[in-house]
């Protein structure tokens, strides 16, 4: 057996154990449809992460955002990264949009600065929303619109039942991307 042979294998013994199952196209075709209606936001993006200190000051710098269909367009992965004036990111995160077609729900899989978590994310008219309880037990939320070209994701942290914005992001589309789907490694 060779080792291409072996990783197949043990692949497919780990996405359908006891049997080597074919993918639902059922299944599939309902990603797909889901993940579509989040297509406006595949591309390139640059403009500002701003986060809005206690004390009313704003602190801005530049961020970008590059998302693509990955799996024949079943997720959407998303990479986002702020940079200083001196060319540092001091931010970076990815996520993976997912769609459970038999709980009919989206999820987001998300990595950034040392955390991972799982998000039920939720799409609205004009973008979508998704949000967490924090570890100090404060509930945050985000609100993307995507509208002409533009993405606004607001954060808010649920202070005394009250929204408090801590964070905002203003992005324009800058084109298309590649990216993720370009590079794969070809067969020969």
């Amino acid at each position: 057996m060779t080792l291409a042979t072996a990783l197949c294998a043990s692949a497919l013994c780990i996405a359908a154990p006891g049997s080597a199952q074919q993918a639902d196209p059922a299944v599939l075709a309902a990603q797909k449809a889901a993940l579509d209606k989040l297509a406006m936001l595949d591309g390139e993006w640059r403009g500002t992460a701003s986060v809005f200190m206690p004390n009313g000051q704003k602190f801005s710098i530049t961020h970008t955002e590059r998302v693509g269909p990955m799996l024949n367009g079943t997720i959407r992965v998303v990479e986002g990264r702020s940079y200083t004036p001196n060319g540092m990111s001091p931010f970076h995160a990815f996520a993976v949009i997912s769609f459970d077609a038999a709980n009919k729900r989206y999820t987001m899989r998300s990595y950034a600065q040392g955390h991972q978590g799982d998000f039920a994310l939720t799409l609205t008219d004009d973008g979508f929303s998704w949000g967490m309880t924090g570890a100090d037990g404060v509930a945050i939320r985000y609100r993307a619109v995507i509208k002409e070209g533009r993405w606004v994701e607001t954060g808010e942290r649920i202070v005394d039942g009250k929204p408090v914005k801590y964070m905002e992001l203003d992005v324009t589309r800058i084109g298309e991307s590649t990216w993720p789907g370009a590079g794969a490694v070809p067969a020969k």
